[in-house]
């Protein structure tokens, strides 16, 4: 059952407690990067077979397989996905920077120019769960961005089969390299290439704790977006809020992982006693209650404070993935907000809105990252580089001035570089 906790009676490291940490993988995960960097193709059959039981002649998923998983889902299904795609490419298109250049009356130039990473590498779910919105919410930004090449790796089932669904948002979303494989394996794939796997320059997309492991162990020789904990959300709630819906939002991201979290906030102790039921009540019909229920009894918790304001305080310090404000007037409380992912305002606007429809993405940072990231967007697929022009007349007047800078931190070759122009007239 989820605790319910009185802020100011229960100590604070209880409050601002998160869910245990996933087991040490670091040691198995560095020996699968070193096969699949040593043996490529190989490795990856081997693990293929060995972690999903597939025996794989080929590891690019073939356009016919492509065109059979679309003719295979539901033509609502399509649909609905489109209609999602609509939505995060509508968003993610005000997300993109132009370069800028100054040009000043000496004739210096200065600037910066927006450059797409060419080759991005897509991670996607497979196991306990399919996920076809990550491929979208990974896919549609980057090639909005202008990314040349987008590789997708995704683990298949024992008959070497891709999820029909993934494939049907890989080509709604417009993605056209696909890989079976998953897990760690597929990290170091990308990261170094393999005979059939191109490598990348930067891999997004969240996984397990081998996953995660990878990204960390292979950042450095790629760029990363991030590394993902446990899903969170976290409701802060007044008392007028339908514990129905307060519970069934909740239990959205327990069913999520184990090792996830449902918070709710609340200055209403009758609110608090009831979703504490409502959760009883509605957790046993869930496909995966097994899992929610694990997630509840050992990360969740209903913290009771004295007023909304206090409320918006602990959220800022847990700094949550997922934050629902189910309060009047939402819009007045979103400029107190500091720390979340992504922030759901109002009693209308469940998470789930954003997991799968409404635009924003859902890849997020967790574990109170957001204290200092962001959501995954087009800014993740660009790069910016400088870019300066000076006059022979524009260096000459600042030429001493740069030498003697650089000759108090003792780099007088710095220094040189700078006067030499000058003194060979």
């Amino acid at each position: 059952m989820i605790k319910i906790l009185k802020y100011g009676v229960i100590a604070s490291e209880e409050i601002f407690a998160r869910g245990t940490s996933a087991r040490d993988v670091s040691g198995v995960v560095a020996e699968i990067i070193q096969n699949v960097k040593n043996n490529g193709d190989m490795a990856v059959k081997e693990y293929c077979f060995k972690f999903d039981g597939a025996a794989l002649d080929s590891l690019k998923v073939s356009e016919r397989e492509i065109k059979d998983a679309i003719n295979s889902v539901q033509p609502k299904f399509l649909r609905i996905l489109r209609q999602a795609a609509k939505n995060i490419r509508a968003f993610h298109k005000k997300q993109v920077r132009k370069g800028f250049t100054i040009k000043k009356s000496n004739g210096v130039i200065l600037g910066q120019k927006i450059t797409p990473i060419e080759k991005v590498g897509l991670y996607v779910p497979g196991g306990t769960a399919a996920y076809p919105s990550t491929v979208l919410m990974d896919a549609i930004p980057a090639l909005i961005a202008g990314a040349s090449e987008i590789v997708m790796v995704t683990p298949p089932d024992k008959n070497g089969k891709i999820n029909s669904a993934i494939l049907a948002a890989a080509s709604v979303a417009g993605v056209t390299k696909i890989y079976k494989v998953g897990g760690a394996q597929a990290i170091a794939a990308l990261a170094f290439g393999t005979e059939s796997i191109p490598r990348v320059y930067k891999i997004v997309g969240p996984g397990n704790a081998f996953v995660a492991e990878a990204k960390k162990q292979v950042f450095g020789q790629v760029s990363i977006d991030m590394i993902a904990g446990p899903s969170e959300i976290m409701i802060v709630s007044d008392g007028k809020s339908d514990p129905t819906f307060v519970a069934a939002d909740l239990l959205s991201q327990a069913e999520h992982d184990k090792m996830a979290s449902a918070v709710l906030i609340t200055d209403s102790e009758e609110l608090a006693i009831k979703v504490q039921a409502e959760i009883e009540r509605q957790l046993p019909l869930l496909l995966r209650k097994d899992i929610a229920r694990v997630s509840i009894d050992d990360n969740g918790k209903i913290i009771v404070v004295k007023n909304l304001d206090q409320a918006i305080e602990i959220a800022n310090e847990i700094a949550p993935e997922h934050l629902e404000l189910c309060v009047d007037e939402p819009i007045d409380y979103l400029d107190k907000v500091k720390n979340a992912g992504s922030v759901f305002l109002g009693r209308s606007c469940p998470e789930a809105l954003g997991d799968y429809f409404a635009g924003p993405n859902h890849t997020l940072p967790t574990s109170g990252t957001a204290k200092f990231s962001s959501p995954l967007s087009v800014d993740d697929f660009i790069k910016k580089t400088q870019f300066t022009f000076y006059t022979e007349d524009a260096l000459s007047k600042v030429a001493n001035k740069v030498a003697y800078f650089a000759k108090k931190e003792g780099l007088t070759a710095h220094a040189k570089s700078a006067t030499v122009r000058s003194e060979k007239k």
